[in-house]
């Protein structure tokens, strides 16, 4: 490597910009082939330079959101459940209800692939730039549980009112004690103060959540306010677990 090659190297390195420097060998033997001016050369290296900064943005917030499995939409095999909504669901994939601070409920039976659809469209928020967090609404419940013994609910809360979307996987399985109760009902309540979106996916159809909450005046004021104002898709149809059995080549979890 020449000394000027060298210099060139550390100068990209220290404007943090070594990204170029994967393509750069390339770019230089289709400039010196003819096939790049001096300005296209350069706006060719900072577009490779982008792409890889948007890749690497891309995989953290990836790793952030914690999916059970990588899914997108592009696989989910809807032809396989001619019964499922797929012109609503391809339709909340434009985002609109996250832009404006709406949620999300998909509700229906077991195995017909809510959670896949759910992990989806959170795969295409974080491409689109957005904070994401998914988990099981149990876990949800017992770190914040945990909180209150250790003395850290207020932080914990706060993580799960900061990104952007909130997936709640397996809302509704079960009755609440009064503790879980309220604890939903200051989550579901900050975010929707901030704005923030929740997609909350249930075997349950939403008018049967009012009963697991032991005090109904915390039911009513939790759940009218995020039904009234979510979108709700029923998924029906086959199960969707046989295509993704331990032995398919494309095997995930898909509640």
């Amino acid at each position: 490597m020449s000394v000027i090659d060298t210099a060139l190297h550390d100068s990209l390195r220290t404007l943090k910009l070594s990204g170029m420097l994967h393509t750069l060998d390339a770019r230089l033997a289709q400039a010196r082939a003819g096939e790049l001016g001096h300005l296209e050369f350069l706006q060719v290296l900072c577009h490779d330079e982008i792409s890889r900064r948007d890749a690497t943005a891309i995989g953290r917030r990836l790793r952030r959101a914690r999916f059970d499995q990588p899914s997108t939409l592009e696989e989910f095999d809807f032809a396989a459940s001619p019964k499922l909504p797929a012109a609503a669901i391809r339709d909340l994939a434009a985002l609109r209800w996250l832009h404006a601070g709406e949620s999300v409920i998909l509700y229906g039976p077991v195995g017909v692939g809510k959670s896949h659809v759910a992990q989806s469209l959170g795969h295409q928020a974080i491409r689109a730039g957005a904070d994401v967090r998914f988990a099981k609404t149990s876990r949800v419940l017992a770190d914040l549980a945990g909180g209150h013994a250790d003395r850290t609910w207020t932080k914990r809360l706060a993580e799960l009112v900061r990104p952007a979307l909130l997936i709640l996987d397996d809302w509704a399985m079960r009755e609440l004690t009064t503790q879980q109760a309220d604890d939903l009902y200051e989550l579901v309540s900050e975010r929707a103060r901030t704005s923030r979106s929740l997609l909350i996916t249930s075997n349950r159809s939403p008018v049967d959540w009012y009963p697991l909450f032991p005090n109904p005046v915390v039911a009513e004021s939790l759940l009218d306010r995020l039904i009234n104002t979510s979108h709700q898709i029923f998924m029906n149809g086959p199960s969707y677990r046989p295509r993704k059995s331990p032995g398919s080549t494309r095997a995930t979890k898909t509640d």
